[in-house]
């Protein structure tokens, strides 16, 4: 399981920038909009001391940490829905990944030219969300037209899919986001299915200094319940943070598996059980699992190593139910 993160914002805010930090990938960073149409895709680890430890521990010939995949998508422009500004390519760039990191330029520059002519964060949230949004209502319209068709034959599943629909569309004619409405709902089968953008969680990067974030942008991220880092790129940044943050709004943790040949942290969402744990490692492992020997990996390195943790009576056996808690090493027993 790969967290797959796409970097969204206006042209020459500093989304290059951040994606070449990174990622250490030299890609073209150009004062103009545009430069990107294909998204650049980079692969970066997830940090994690407690892989290093374990590797440490188990002297393993290999480790291998968790990973995020994030794509540097070209800037959006207004009317980007109507495909302006190669609008249609990079939206559907952004229907690919888990979670939107949204660059948001709030530092002036003379040498820097902004596609609106002017600094103002809070406009240019407005601009690429209303970007996302339209594009979200075209593809509501048109599943919307066939939800209707299908609720006239008396179905009353398809009925209530027609209004869920009709909801959704609702709120977003009256500017609101998808990913601010509640969790159920944004579990309903049809709304995944449909893979809106507006539904992807964003983490705002706000690039510039503390002291560039108003009240009036503070009080904005906040209708939109979304999180936010500050940083000043062209300075430098802690990427960590920003991968620690994008791995943790979708809600997913490490579990660990460790020995001499390897030691690999695992992703999964926080909440599972045992076998989806055992599946990730291997898919049959799910179909076969038997049991699970675990242990917290502080308790792990503590005693010593596995079989001195044991001797200790340290490691548990768990069963199909056991929820998989962050920071579990596992032994998985299948069939």
């Amino acid at each position: 399981m790969k967290l797959s993160v796409g970097i969204v914002g206006l042209p020459n805010v500093g989304k290059s920038t951040l994606f070449k930090a990174l990622t250490k990938i030299d890609i073209n960073i150009a004062n103009y909009p545009f430069a990107t149409i294909d998204p650049n895709v980079g692969i970066v680890t997830v940090p994690d001391e407690r892989a290093e430890k374990l590797a440490e521990l188990s002297k393993s010939k290999e480790k291998i940490p968790a990973v995020v995949e994030f794509y540097d998508i070209a800037g959006l422009v207004k009317g980007a829905n109507k495909g302006e500004g190669l609008g249609n390519q990079f939206l559907n760039h952004i229907r690919e990944v888990s979670v939107i990191v949204h660059v948001v330029r709030a530092f002036e520059s003379a040498d820097i030219i902004h596609v609106e002519n002017s600094v103002d964060p809070v406009r240019d949230i407005e601009i690429v969300n209303t970007e996302l949004a339209l594009k979200d209502m075209e593809v509501l319209e048109k599943r919307i037209d066939r939800a209707a068709r299908d609720a006239k034959t008396g179905d009353k599943e398809k009925k209530r899919e027609l209004d869920l629909l009709e909801s959704l569309k609702n709120q977003l004619d009256s500017g609101v986001l998808i990913n601010t409405l509640d969790k159920d709902l944004l579990e309903e089968p049809v709304v995944k299915e449909l893979g809106l953008l507006t539904s992807k969680p964003q983490l705002f990067l706000i690039n510039g200094s503390e002291s560039d974030v108003t009240d009036a942008l503070k009080n904005q991220l906040k209708e939109l319940k979304s999180e936010y880092i500050v940083a000043d790129l062209a300075e430098g940044a802690d990427i960590d943070e920003l991968v620690r943050r994008a791995y943790s709004i979708l809600g997913l943790i490490s579990f660990f598996t460790t020995g001499e040949k390897e030691t690999r942290a695992w992703t999964i969402v926080n909440g599972a059980k045992a076998p989806e744990a055992a599946g990730v490692i291997h898919t049959d492992f799910e179909e076969k699992f038997i049991r699970a020997e675990v242990i917290n990996w502080e308790e792990l390195l503590k005693a010593g190593g596995w079989n001195e943790a044991k001797g200790k009576g340290l490691i548990r056996i768990e069963g199909k139910e056991y929820v998989t808690k962050d920071g579990d090493v596992l032994i998985i027993r299948h069939s």
